[in-house]
């Protein structure tokens, strides 16, 4: 898998994606139409593509998943706003490989930030199985990190 800025002609698939990967957490906890802000949206992800932070997950020529990523201001850390694999590809390892793209795609950054909702039992212990530490539970969201110095071959579980 590689990561690659998402191309504009591919932002209606990344969005079709988007809602098949996120209409499928009613079936870890979630309540229907409980998705992202913006999940649905083309103009939102056409946005995020044109300032920089929609990037879109490759296997060959094969559109998986998207992830949209925020460095800061400092240089030192990356706020991940979300990722998702497409749901015809879920349970195959590929969410792990993508986490693994982006930490690799900013090899300055020292962390990493996401928060995941509570109440998304799928995603909580994805995020523990690849070194990610809850740093606080607030609103309704788990918030979490992971230090570059904690990123290991084990963490990302390479098959």
């Amino acid at each position: 898998m590689y990561i690659i800025k998402a191309e504009e002609e591919q932002i209606e698939k990344i969005v079709a994606m988007s809602v098949r990967a996120f209409e499928t957490d009613v079936t870890v906890g979630g309540i229907k139409g409980d998705c992202p802000p913006e999940y649905d949206s083309i103009k939102w992800h056409q946005q995020m593509a044109r300032e920089g932070h929609l990037y879109q997950a490759m296997i060959g020529n094969d559109l998986v998943g998207a992830a949209v990523a925020f460095p800061d201001e400092t240089g030192k850390s990356v706020c991940i706003g979300r990722i998702f694999i497409d749901s015809v590809y879920h349970r195959k390892g590929y969410g792990i490989r993508l986490m693994d793209c982006i930490e690799k795609n900013f090899p300055w950054a020292a962390a990493f930030y996401l928060d995941t909702p509570c109440w998304n039992e799928r995603t909580n212990a994805f995020y523990k199985k690849i070194g990610y530490h809850i740093i606080k539970n607030e609103d309704g969201f788990v918030f979490y990190q992971k230090s570059k110095s904690e990123t290991t071959e084990e963490d990302i579980g390479h098959e």
